[in-house]
């Protein structure tokens, strides 16, 4: 059965397309349960993210056209709107680009590993709803344990890429017990949001949001179990504070050196971490001149950044191989599952044949007919039922001078 990876992402289509094709969590159900009664589709699965709407199809035949009129006709987009912005990917490349996209090869951001998450979830929906089957559910467990392997066998997750993820990296090797320490981080944007998330993950003891709009501070403390404040409030919560990230929007600086110089004597000069990454900066350049306080700017972490975006670069061609190596374990699996089918069909005729010839034989033998006789017609039905179909088919392929089948019955035959 035909595999089919088509959709469409941030490498082909901009963001107001890929919005159009997005499918929210309440519409996952119904959108698997439509595909799947697409002619020639057996098995769907669908992943849906900010960056891809991607549908994953066991197909009885390579009939690409209904799914992609499907698509259409799903997000009520006439005139064909998608087709300049679909890929679609068959059998050896669909395995290929799923195993890529779960490694975090295919990913805006090198090596993210959020994706992983992200398709995890598609599968368990896609199984939760029953549209998964023998061929795209040992591919997705495949997928996993190769994203897996990319991420224990390559350094392709090790270094941070994001100004964001660079900052709380820079925070882990100051403090080494990050559940020991508190945090402040001033703004609530994406890059604070990023910051924050990074923190609550890498277990930080508190987190305290400061911004000028209250509301959009407490949406994000909440998210992360934080507590959020006004601008106002920072020279207070200076002094608690371990860890300290800025990004605001602001064209003047949020920390002066008097404020900092303030909170550093009440900590008794333990150390603090102030990183800042606003463009104008946030935070009085000499603030670095304090003993204790440790001031990065956006440009000291850019450097680290592009280094280990580098870093990232040499992982990725060894989780490539990787993946390459796995996609021909996985296609020899997939083949060896028809030949099983196969088997189990030949077996069971084979089983067939036996059964009838042996209740015959019984029969007889209970009749009291010649044992020898009756072994000797029961070895003569079975040779006969047995080699007609091969034999026959040979002899067609004979005369039709198929050359081929004479040569794969030699082969199966051991002749």
């Amino acid at each position: 059965m035909p595999i089919l990876a088509l959709g469409l992402n941030h490498h082909t289509a901009p963001v107001d397309i890929r919005e159009r094709a997005a499918i929210g969590e309440g519409q996952l159900g119904d959108a698997l349960k439509a595909l799947r009664q697409v002619h020639r589709v057996k098995e769907v699965a669908i992943v849906s993210t900010c960056n891809r709407t991607e549908f994953y199809c066991g197909m009885d035949s390579q009939d690409i056209d209904s799914v992609v009129q499907w698509m259409h006709r799903y997000f009520e987009l006439r005139d064909n709107g998608f087709d300049p912005y679909l890929f679609h990917h068959a059998d050896r490349e669909a395995v290929r680009h799923l195993m890529r996209v779960c490694s975090g090869l295919d990913s805006m951001i090198l090596g993210e590993p959020q994706i992983l998450g992200q398709i995890k979830r598609a599968y368990r929906d896609a199984d939760e709803h029953g549209t998964l089957g023998n061929e795209l559910s040992p591919l997705f467990q495949t997928a996993f344990s190769v994203a897996k392997k990319v991420r224990t066998d390559t350094a392709i997750g090790n270094s941070p890429v994001s100004v964001a993820f660079a900052a709380v990296s820079l925070s882990r090797q100051i403090f080494a017990d990050l559940g020991k320490q508190n945090a402040l981080l001033i703004g609530a944007g994406e890059t604070i949001q990023l910051a924050a998330r990074h923190l609550n993950s890498a277990g930080i003891g508190k987190i305290l949001i400061a911004n000028r709009t209250l509301e959009n501070a407490q949406a994000l403390a909440t998210e992360v179990g934080g507590r959020a404040i006004g601008i106002k409030d920072i020279p207070d919560a200076l002094p608690e504070a371990d860890i300290i990230i800025s990004s605001t929007g602001s064209t003047l600086p949020i920390l002066g050196k008097g404020m900092v110089q303030n909170a550093i004597r009440k900590r008794r000069y333990r150390s603090q971490l102030i990183v800042d990454i606003a463009v104008p900066r946030d935070v009085e350049a000499e603030v670095s001149e304090i003993d204790g306080v440790f001031l990065y700017t956006v440009d000291d972490l850019q450097a680290v950044i592009e280094e280990n975006r580098q870093s990232r670069q040499e992982a990725a061609y060894e989780a490539e191989e990787i993946v390459t190596a796995q996609v021909d374990v996985f296609m020899r699996k997939l083949q060896s599952l028809g030949a099983n089918d196969v088997i189990r069909a030949y077996r069971s005729k084979i089983q067939a044949i036996k059964d009838d010839a042996l209740e015959k034989s019984l029969k007889q033998l209970q009749a009291g007919q010649d044992p020898e006789a009756v072994l000797q017609q029961l070895a003569h039905t079975l040779s006969n039922k047995v080699m007609h179909a091969p034999t026959a088919r040979m002899r067609e392929a004979a005369e039709l001078g198929n050359t081929k089948v004479i040569d794969a019955a030699r082969t199966l035959l051991d002749l």
